[in-house]
């Protein structure tokens, strides 16, 4: 089954509205693309949910639960992120998907541009987010100091396990390389998202190329194939940052 943008709006208001009945939630922050419209009529929605303190997380997770339980749900899973931070997902009969993160006010944070809040009892909610939101601002993004040689390296294991006929460890060395080209491409094009998914965003030359490095078959030579347009992929787009350079010596490390 499929829910309707008509019954997903009609759930998260319904939710917005109970959960502000809580006296162990003080604020909710809805996050992803439903804070700008939702990107399709499959998004889900997010939420982060802020107990007033630690000594509170316990209520407010089992009222988080007990109104998923009335809403339909045919499964819900908790998870424990971090410290007093938990991750309650919940499948709705009709398919629509909740995903919501519980955690004290005080550990509040912004890993995207795309939230706002939906819920703030105290004025304090607002006022962390916006804090948060500077801290994010000024942070650099999640990203390997030296991501050419992480990539030369994972390219030299390719070629090892190649030799020896281990596909298997060859194509995880495959997507090992292609991971450090993409968060290379995101960073310069300036995508500071936290696990950033919007890829159809990306320089459409630079998602044609990309898209190339995959082999059709699964033998040696298509997979050297495939390598090669992967690291001449890198190369043009290492040369197009201003943070990242590549050491000739590199290739030097190559089989």
């Amino acid at each position: 089954m499929m829910y309707t943008p008509k019954e997903r709006e009609q759930y998260f208001t319904r939710t917005i509205r109970t959960l502000e009945l809580s006296e162990n939630i003080e604020g909710v922050v809805q996050l992803g693309s439903g804070v700008a419209g939702y990107k399709d009529e499959l998004s889900d929605i997010d939420l982060m949910v802020a107990a007033p303190s630690i000594a509170d997380l316990g209520e407010a997770m089992s009222f988080l639960q007990k109104h998923f339980m009335t809403i339909d749900s045919v499964y819900i899973k908790i998870l424990q992120l971090r410290k007093n931070i938990y991750l309650i997902i919940a499948f709705l009969k009709n398919g629509l998907e909740f995903n919501v993160s519980v955690l004290p006010r005080e550990l509040l944070s912004v890993k995207s541009p795309l939230w706002k809040v939906v819920v703030d009892k105290t004025g304090n909610i607002s006022a962390r987010m916006k804090d948060a939101q500077k801290q994010f601002e000024q942070s650099d993004y999640a990203f390997s100091d030296d991501i050419a040689f992480d990539f030369m390296y994972s390219m030299r294991k390719f070629q090892t396990e190649l030799k020896r006929s281990n596909m298997i460890y060859a194509l995880k060395m495959l997507e090992t390389m292609r991971e450090h080209t993409l968060q290379l491409q995101t960073l310069i094009e300036g995508k500071k998202l936290h696990q950033f998914k919007a890829f159809e965003t990306l320089q459409t030359e630079f998602i044609s190329e990309y898209l190339s490095t995959y082999p059709g078959q699964v033998t040696e030579e298509q997979l050297q194939k495939a390598a090669q347009r992967l690291q001449d992929l890198f190369m043009d787009t290492i040369c197009r940052s201003k943070k990242h350079r590549l050491d000739e010596r590199l290739n030097s490390i190559l089989l």
